[in-house]
C-alpha cells in the first residue's frame, strides 16, 4: 500500500516592534498554530527608543522551536524571516553579544541634527532612493556611537564590530554566524537603498560618518533563489535552508496579494498602512505630496516588484486613547456598535484622529487631533459615527496620497489588522474610498506568511507566489453603498477641514 506524501511547510518567524512570533505555513498556503512572545520596547527619555537585542533573539528561537515542535510529522523545507525595519543593531562578532541597546525604527533622538543635511540632500536622496531625509538615523546613531563609545571604538579598529538591522542580526544568529547581510526590502528602509541599482547608497551614508566597510551584504529577499545559509542545528534543532527575509509591510503586501501593479493594501492596527504594487518600475514621489516612500516590495532573484508606502500613526491607539485613556467610550467594539445605526451628513461631530501628527498628503509634525462641530443634540452615537468616519478619511487620504504618486487608482484593495474586523468601520470605508473592500479571513497572519511565500516558492514548495496566494479562500467584500456625489461632499468637507491652517 502506498504511503501518503508528508505535508511540507516553511518555518515562518515573524519578529515585530512589540512581540515576536512564529509557525508552521503548510503548502496549502494555511498558516498552523502560531507562537508569540511579547518583547519590551523602553523609552530612557522622550525622543528615545530601545530595545534589548539578546531579548529579540532570544524571544524569536523561543517561538521558532515551538512552532517546530508543534509540526506534525510536517516535513520543514525551509525558514522564513520577517522582521521589523530600521531598527540598529551593534554586536561583537566574537562574543555574539550586543555591544549597546538596539535603537528602534520610532527612535527620534538626532531628528534636529538630521535637519542640516535637508537641504542638500532631501532632493538626491528622493530621487534615487524614494524617501527623504526624515527622522530614522540607523546610519548616524551607529557612526556617534563609534566616535563616543570606547568600547564600541575598540570593537571597529579589531575588527570584532558588526552592524544591522533586525533581519542582519537574526540571519546571523540563525546561520550560527555564517551570514551577515540584509534584503532589498530592510535595506530601503533605513534610507541609505538605491533603488533602480539594488546597492548601498555609500557616499550618503558616508557623509552621515558611518564606516561603509560595516554594512551587511546586500542581498534579494530571496537571495537570488540562494538562501542565507543553512540554519545552525546546534542552534534552531534542524538545518534547512534560510530562503526568505522580509520587511514586515513588504510581506504583508505580498500575502494580501499585491502582485502586480495596482494591487494593494490596508492594514489596521496602532496606525494604518497602506502599500500598493507598482510594478517593474519605481513609481518615484512627487511634489505637492508629502509622505508617500517609494521602495522595493520585494526583490525576488533580479527582478524587484516596486511599490508605494504611506503611513498614518494614530488609528486603533486613537480608539485606544478614547476608550482607555479618555472613558468615552467602553471599548473599540461599543463605538462600532454605536455607529452603526448612524448615515452621512453635512456639518455635525468631525472627529481628526491626528494625535501624532499627519505625514499624509502634508507632512506636519506638529499637528494635533481635533473633535469639532459638537452642539447640545450631539450624541454618543454622533461621535462614535464621528470616530469611524474621522479614521475612514485618514485612510482615504492615504490611498489619495498612494494613486496620485502612483499615477492610477488601486485596482485592488484588501484589508486586514486588528482594527478591521470592526464590520460599520469597513462599510464607511469603502463607501469614503469608493471601490469595494475585501477583509481577507487570514489577515492577522500576513506578514508571517508573506516571507513564506517567498521562501516556498524559491524552494520549490510552490510554483509560484501566484499559485500560494490565490488558494486562499476569499474573504469579505464591502461593497460601497454611497452615491459618488455625496462621496465627493464628504470628501471636500473632511480636506476643507484638515487643510485649515
Amino acid at each position: 500500500m502506498t504511503q501518503p506524501s508528508p505535508r511540507r511547510g516553511v518555518l515562518a518567524i515573524d519578529e515585530g516592534t512589540t512581540g515576536t512570533r512564529a509557525g508552521i505555513v503548510h503548502d496549502d498556503g494555511s498558516a498552523g498554530e502560531v507562537f508569540y512572545r511579547p518583547i519590551k520596547v523602553t523609552h530612557p527619555d522622550p525622543l528615545s527608543v530601545e530595545q534589548d537585542a539578546m531579548e529579540i533573539w532570544t524571544a524569536t528561537l523561543d517561538v521558532a522551536r515551538q512552532a517546530l515542535a508543534s509540526a506534525d510529522g510536517t516535513e520543514i523545507t525551509s525558514v522564513a524571516l520577517t522582521t521589523q525595519r530600521a531598527t540598529a543593531i551593534l554586536w561583537d562578532r566574537v562574543t555574539g553579544l550586543p555591544l549597546l541597546p538596539a535603537v528602534v525604527w520610532q527612535d527620534r533622538r538626532y531628528a534636529r541634527d538630521l535637519l542640516a543635511y535637508e537641504d542638500a540632500w532631501d532632493s538626491v536622496l528622493l530621487a534615487r532612493t524614494g524617501r527623504p531625509v526624515g527622522s530614522r538615523a540607523p546610519f548616524l546613531w551607529a557612526a556617534r556611537q563609534i566616535a563616543e563609545r570606547p568600547e564600541v571604538a575598540a570593537a571597529h579598529r579589531e575588527g570584532r564590530l558588526l552592524y544591522g538591522t533586525v533581519d542582519t542580526w537574526l540571519i546571523w544568529q540563525l546561520t550560527g554566524g555564517a551570514t551577515h547581510a540584509t534584503t532589498a526590502s530592510n535595506a530601503a528602509s533605513t534610507g541609505g537603498y538605491l533603488l533602480r541599482e539594488h546597492a548601498w547608497f555609500e557616499e550618503w551614508i558616508a557623509h552621515q560618518g558611518f564606516p561603509v566597510d560595516l554594512l551587511p551584504d546586500l542581498r534579494a529577499d530571496d537571495a537570488d533563489g540562494a538562501g542565507f545559509g543553512r540554519t545552525d542545528a546546534d542552534t534552531l534543532g534542524v538545518s534547512v535552508p534560510l530562503a526568505a527575509s522580509m520587511g514586515d509591510q513588504h510581506a504583508a503586501l505580498l500575502a494580501l496579494g499585491g502582485l502586480d501593479a495596482g494591487r494593494g493594501m490596508c492594514v489596521y492596527g496602532t496606525g494604518a498602512f497602506v502599500d500598493v504594487s507598482t510594478g517593474l518600475d519605481p513609481a518615484m514621489p512627487q511634489a505637492g505630496v508629502d509622505g508617500v516612500l517609494a521602495q522595493p516590495g520585494w526583490r525576488q532573484g533580479g527582478t524587484t516588484q516596486y511599490s508605494l508606502e504611506a503611513y498614518a500613526s494614530t488609528t486603533g491607539s486613537a480608539l485606544r486613547w478614547l476608550c482607555e485613556d479618555m472613558g468615552l467610550f467602553a471599548s473599540p467594539q461599543e463605538i462600532g456598535e454605536l455607529a452603526a445605526p448612524g448615515g452621512y451628513r453635512s456639518g455635525g461631530p468631525r472627529f481628526v484622529p491626528t494625535l501624532a501628527g499627519v505625514r499624509v498628503p502634508v507632512w506636519r509634525p506638529e499637528a494635533t487631533g481635533a473633535l469639532t462641530g459638537l452642539s447640545l443634540a450631539t450624541t454618543r452615537a454622533d461621535l462614535a459615527r464621528a470616530v469611524l468616519e474621522g479614521i475612514a478619511h485618514s485612510v482615504c487620504d492615504l490611498v489619495d496620497g498612494v494613486a496620485t504618486t502612483m499615477g492610477a487608482p488601486f485596482t485592488q484593495l484588501r484589508v486586514g489588522g486588528g482594527v478591521s474586523k470592526s464590520d460599520p468601520l469597513m462599510q464607511i470605508q469603502a463607501d469614503l474610498v469608493g471601490m469595494p473592500l475585501e477583509r481577507v479571513a487570514d489577515s492577522a497572519t500576513a506578514s508571517l506568511r508573506g516571507s513564506a511565500y517567498l521562501a516556498g516558492a524559491s524552494t520549490g514548495l510552490w510554483t509560484s507566489l501566484e499559485e500560494a496566494v490565490e488558494a486562499r479562500p476569499p474573504g469579505t467584500v464591502f461593497e460601497p453603498e454611497l452615491d459618488s456625489s455625496v462621496r465627493e461632499e464628504q470628501r471636500t468637507e473632511w480636506r476643507d477641514l484638515t487643510q485649515r491652517p
